[in-house]
């Protein structure tokens, strides 16, 4: 009686791991897996729109809804290096720089990036 227990247990402990395993990995919308790596693939999409002090970026409609995406400073593609984030909502870059992008963040105040050219 006590073996039986123990077996019991045993396949109970087994067969929950391997549910949670065929779960995570084959989920019919796509599995946690999938999930999970989306999104960090999309936090790394976002992290190449999000330059600091330094990083040279090109600008995808720069007179409509600016893009700025990073690129290596010794790229052709390079436009602009960033000089200054300026932190609050409605700042402006003042005449030392040529190009300007007002961020704004719906949880966050927002900033504006202030760029140079390379």
């Amino acid at each position: 009686m006590r073996v039986a227990k123990s077996a019991a247990i045993v396949i109970a402990v087994f067969g929950a791991l391997a549910w949670y395993v065929w779960d995570y990995n084959t989920d019919p919308s796509g599995g946690k897996a999938k999930a999970e790596a989306a999104a960090s693939a999309q936090a790394s999409e976002d992290a190449t729109h999000d330059p600091n002090i330094g990083d040279c970026v090109k600008v995808k409609d720069p007179q409509g809804e600016p893009l700025p995406t990073i690129v290596d400073c010794d790229s052709p593609e390079a436009e602009y290096k960033t000089a200054d984030k300026l932190l609050g909502n409605d700042m402006k870059c003042d005449s030392k720089y040529v190009y300007g992008i007002q961020v704004r963040q719906s949880h966050q105040m927002g900033y504006t990036l202030c760029f140079t050219k390379v």
